[in-house]
């Protein structure tokens, strides 16, 4: 597509001069760079953009980038679904990306030697695009400044390696060991003979985070074969958190085609073992830099408990946030640490919204329902309207659970796409921290993607009905 005029100066954002002062500061210590890949995470958290070669890539810094708006619309093979006839129905138009400072980072892998930067994507007035998530994660922000309150986040993400081959029906297969060559086949959670069997992998994981500046804490071997967890340390900008999760994604699956696996985020990619989830970690200061959920006890204070309460109230509303695909409802099944309620427990895995063992200064709530499949800025952005609601409201979460909850399905929750898109559409209150357009956009592109894979007949459905 090809470059539009210089678009008026006032058009340019402010934010632009400072990645240009980062760009040129970079570049006299990358000397070596081929390209610079100029980023946007659309609905799904994918990763789209343009690859510039780096003698054009100043041009970004001035006149920013032509790409279209559809762009943030597709489904998940990279195909337009054309919502509110936007995409297909209005002529595909450009807007203009810029690129955002503090995200300019050299890229780890294959591949010839490049940068890669993080950019926002405007229309000719300068207005951010309705179906941009990171913007949607800024306006909900935007309503804590009011309250004179600061989140501060972390997420984790769960996922799994698997072979390169796949097995006859199509299905993925757990690796085979590094160490003997024999397919992985027992769960063996926690295990630290496992992470030592997958050190290559986890070595060039560490190597890609600290080259791409992510902020990679603890890694685990989780509750199956080839499952792993890789946590991120907490940030006082939720952003950057989401912008970490997004790009910890990228590093993942880098190097596991750097050590001959696969790596997938999939929600439930085997019907019969753990699911993959994106935990995320709220708490929340105040000016003074004070914790107001910690108040010196183990259940937290009230702030807590009405920050709990705004997150079980949001909780039908979001679901399809949470749980994008078809393939997310899977996830939630009895005694497979997929919550299927909104109870809230302290220390208690089995709640959806769970209160860490912990010093009294860390005092925070883990947020346990999404899938690792789920947009990052979107399902943090519901998280934090709801944290936002209950705090307003003074919600009551009720009792905490003492015992295990998995097995208490709660029915204003939907367990499956088709629902949980309905319930999210007729939302007034997820609509007043999303904004409708940005709601709608999001609802339309799911159904299309949920009504184009149902008209595909699967294999099983030939050896039933044939």
């Amino acid at each position: 597509m090809n470059q539009i005029a210089t678009p008026p100066s006032f058009l340019r954002p402010a934010f632009v001069a400072a990645a240009q002062k980062e760009y040129e500061a970079f570049g006299r210590a990358h000397g070596d760079l081929l390209y610079l890949d100029c980023l946007l995470p659309d609905i799904l958290g994918v990763l789209r953009g343009k690859r510039m070669p780096i003698g054009e890539a100043d041009k970004i810094f001035d006149s920013g980038m032509q790409i279209p708006h559809s762009l943030y619309l597709m489904d998940a093979r990279g195909v337009m679904t054309n919502p509110l006839g936007r995409g297909i129905g209005d002529g595909d138009p450009d807007g203009t990306a810029w690129p955002l400072p503090g995200t300019l980072t050299p890229v780890w892998g294959e591949g010839p030697a490049r940068a890669q930067i993080l950019m926002t994507l405007r229309d000719e007035h300068g207005n951010t695009n309705a179906g941009e998530p990171r913007a949607v994660l800024e306006r909900v922000l935007q309503r804590f400044v009011d309250l004179k309150l600061h989140p501060v986040c972390a997420l984790e993400l769960e996922f799994y390696l698997i072979d390169l081959k796949r097995a006859v029906d199509g299905s993925p297969q757990p690796p085979l060991c590094p160490r003997t060559g024999e397919r992985e086949a027992a769960v063996s959670v926690y295990g630290i003979d496992d992470l030592d069997r997958y050190s290559g992998f986890l070595e060039a994981l560490t190597e890609a985070a600290k080259l791409q500046r992510i902020p990679l804490s603890a890694a685990s071997k989780e509750y199956a074969p080839g499952q792993f967890e890789a946590n991120l340390k907490h940030q006082s900008d939720p952003v950057a958190a989401a912008d970490h999760a997004i790009l910890l994604k990228q590093i993942v699956k880098a190097a596991a085609r750097a050590n001959g696996f696969e790596a997938t985020f999939m929600a439930k990619p085997y019907p019969d073992r753990a699911g993959n989830g994106l935990h995320i970690h709220v708490s929340v200061l105040d000016e003074s830099g004070r914790n107001i959920f910690d108040n010196g006890t183990s259940t937290g204070s009230d702030a807590l408990r009405h920050a709990i309460g705004g997150m079980q109230t949001l909780m039908p509303d979001s679901m399809a946030l949470f749980a994008p695909s078809i393939n997310s409802y899977r996830r939630f099944q009895p005694d497979m640490f997929a919550p299927v309620n909104r109870r809230w427990a302290v220390n208690n895995r089995s709640a959806g919204l769970r209160v860490p063992a912990g010093p009294g200064e860390a005092r925070r709530v883990e947020h346990r329902v999404a899938g690792a499949d789920a947009n990052p800025y979107l399902a943090l952005a519901a998280v934090l309207a709801g944290v936002h609601h209950g705090l307003v409201s003074r919600s009551d979460p009720g009792a905490p659970a003492n015992t295990s909850v998995s097995r208490e399905p709660d029915t204003a929750l939907s367990f499956s796409l088709g629902d949980a898109l309905k319930a999210m559409q007729a939302s007034a209150l997820l609509k007043s921290y999303f904004g409708e357009e940005s709601l709608t956009l999001y609802g339309e592109t799911k159904r299309v993607e949920a009504e184009r894979l149902s008209r595909i007949i699967s294999t099983a459905e030939y050896d039933w009905y044939l």
